[in-house]
């Protein structure tokens, strides 16, 4: 079964929050032949200890748009304030504009559950597009969807109000180390400014190959929670065997904002 022709949109809220959740599902899904955007919302100028303003923004770009080139996906990054996002009605029209101008068939986003409000605010404005992007009067200088696209939730380790409820889960081993090159481009997050927050700056090694060895050590425990969040959900699509294998998966909660999937639908959007 293939998903030949599908178009993905996943938003972030900053350069490198796309990647980090979804990356693997990218690499597959690109493979299968469908086509994938990414979009950061903010343009990330806060995040560092030392850069800021439009020094780090382009910055961050560039990272972004080093790691995009990786898959070959589009990246755009839009130029509003990192910290500062808000679910404005300008921002609800600019997503409702993108989701339309890709021609979406599935939305990826965070949960409105989250500790960065530039997440939860993301959450919130893709779901306010829900419906509305298959509404002719709103935006109408962009052409309205016919159907509305499948919307699904991006992983988070929050609890409150509600834990994220894993829907599908993919295995993403056979990507990972296409997932780790694109994390690896965004170094004033990875090797800079979050070791900062750490208090962990001096274990960073300078040497480019060492960083990437240091970026595996560190983040896996993280990257392989998500796979312990979804076993059941792995047993389901790979069986008990293969499932019991995987070290690394995305998993993915359905938003009832959008069309409602069914089996088949899961399995032709989600087939590797």
């Amino acid at each position: 079964m293939s998903n030949t022709g599908l178009r993905l949109i996943v938003f972030g809220a900053h350069p490198d929050d796309c990647e980090l959740l979804a990356g693997g599902l990218a690499a597959l899904a690109m493979q299968h032949g469908s086509a994938v955007k990414f979009v950061s919302l903010t343009k990330g100028d806060a995040g560092h200890q030392l850069d800021r303003g439009e020094v780090l923004a382009r910055r961050r770009k560039r990272e972004a748009q080093a790691a995009g080139e990786i898959l070959g996906v589009e990246y755009e990054v839009l130029d509003y304030h990192d910290g500062e996002l808000m679910p404005s009605l300008e921002i609800r029209r600019t997503v409702i504009r993108l989701i339309r101008e890709w021609k979406a068939d599935m939305v990826f986003s965070h949960r409105p559950y989250d500790y960065h409000p530039d997440h939860r605010y993301t959450g919130i404005l893709a779901q306010d597009a829900a419906y509305l992007v298959t509404v002719p009067s709103i935006c109408p200088d962009t052409p309205a969807l016919s159907r509305n696209p499948f919307f699904f939730y991006l992983w988070d380790h929050f609890r409150k109000p509600y834990p994220f409820q894993a829907d599908v889960a993919v295995a993403v081993d056979s990507v990972m180390d296409k997932k780790w090159d694109m994390i690896h481009c965004h170094t004033s997050q990875v090797y800079e400014w979050l070791p900062y927050l750490d208090g962990a700056l001096e274990t960073v090694p300078s040497d480019d190959a060492k960083r990437r060895q240091w970026l595996v050590s560190t983040w896996e425990p993280w990257m392989r929670s998500m796979a312990n969040t979804c076993g059941e959900q792995l047993r389901m699509r790979y069986g008990e065997d293969a499932a019991r294998a995987v070290r690394f998966a995305e998993p993915f909660e359905i938003c009832e904002y959008g069309r409602k999937p069914s089996k088949e639908d899961l399995e032709r959007l989600f087939p590797f």
